[in-house]
């Protein structure tokens, strides 16, 4: 147990909400001698090392990526992330729904980043399992599908250009070749089914931009926005939280920026908000250190250098489950 408060504090706490009922079953400190997808001194494991810059990463995507009108109705039709009274959206966000969603996805990107080869793949094994469940028809009559290759492009892009852009500028020590992480990354888009996956910074802010003429603020993305968040009951630094909406909006490119109707403040403000989030985040890290899970493959792959790229894409189709029987699997 580490030895300052705020270290046991983080870890106790991380420890009963997260590692006990979300890291289930994942294998960090063996087999001996395997470095897993990525390995020591890989572009991966340093970001992915500093769990608040990964979170906040995280929330970003989630917010860019509900501008697909698509992925606004997916959430409202199939995820713990909606509110629901006697089992009818509301459109407005279930802290309880939001912090299951955020620590499933701590957990499949500190797995993948840092598990054994073994736990890496079952982690993809299983989102891709969820996302096969994930169909339907918007109010508008058009169908979306969590297979579809663009939709599983654009989730990628979106998710790797948040942990990418939290970490260049919130980070202490920022990678100087971001690019590096965008290419390692791509293995975990193609474990999860996806293709023609942009591999550079430049390229994924090329993909992003170029689906535009597709997104727009739905009735659900706008409910999760800026004002109508002023009575939300999350806490400031849960998904949901005012202050977290104004930090992923803050981040998004200036054209997202526009269609989130994101107004920044003054550059004074605007400085000084930044200024404080990046010393409120690096202290936190550098009070609680790196995750166990961390130190676990440290020890683990002691030696190895980051093991050369193998495609993760599956190789065989995937069993058709029901969705009790995914989430039985997680």
């Amino acid at each position: 147990m580490k030895s300052n408060p705020v270290a046991r504090r983080f870890e106790q706490t991380f420890d009963a909400e997260i590692r006990s009922r979300f890291f289930k079953g994942l294998d960090f400190a063996g087999p001996a001698g395997d470095p897993g997808w990525f390995g020591p001194g890989s572009a991966v494991w340093h970001v992915h090392s500093h769990l608040p810059t990964l979170v906040l990463g995280l929330v970003a995507a989630a917010y860019i990526e509900g501008l697909d009108p698509s992925i606004s109705w997916m959430g409202y039709d199939h995820s713990r992330l909606a509110e629901r009274v006697d089992g009818v959206p509301t459109g407005n966000i279930d802290p309880e729904g939001g912090a299951v969603r955020l620590a499933h996805s701590i957990s499949f990107f500190i797995g993948t980043a840092y598990g054994s080869t073994a736990t890496a793949e079952k982690l993809a094994r299983t989102v891709r399992a969820m996302h096969h469940t994930v169909k339907g028809t918007r109010p508008d009559g058009v169908a979306y599908d969590a297979d579809d290759p663009e939709w599983l492009r654009w989730n990628y892009a979106t998710v790797v250009w948040g942990l990418a852009t939290a970490h260049e500028r919130y980070h202490r020590r920022p990678l100087r070749d971001i690019d590096r992480y965008y290419r390692e990354f791509v293995r975990v888009g193609e474990a999860l089914g996806g293709t023609d996956l942009p591999t550079t910074k430049a390229e994924t802010a090329e993909c992003l931009e170029s689906y535009l003429p597709r997104l727009a603020v739905t009735p659900i993305k706008a409910f999760q926005t800026g004002p109508n968040l002023r009575d939300s009951k999350a806490k400031p630094w849960e998904p949901g939280s005012e202050f977290m909406d104004w930090a992923a909006r803050d981040m998004l490119p200036r054209w997202a920026q526009k269609l989130a109707l994101y107004q920044p403040p003054n550059p004074v403000v605007l400085r000084a908000r930044r200024a404080s989030l990046w010393l409120a985040l690096n202290a936190l890290h550098e009070a609680t250190g790196p995750l166990k899970e961390f130190r676990q493959a440290q020890k683990r792959a002691a030696g190895n250098k980051p093991s050369p790229f193998l495609s993760t894409a599956p190789k065989a189709p995937d069993p058709v489950l029901s969705r009790e029987e995914v989430e039985a699997m997680a």
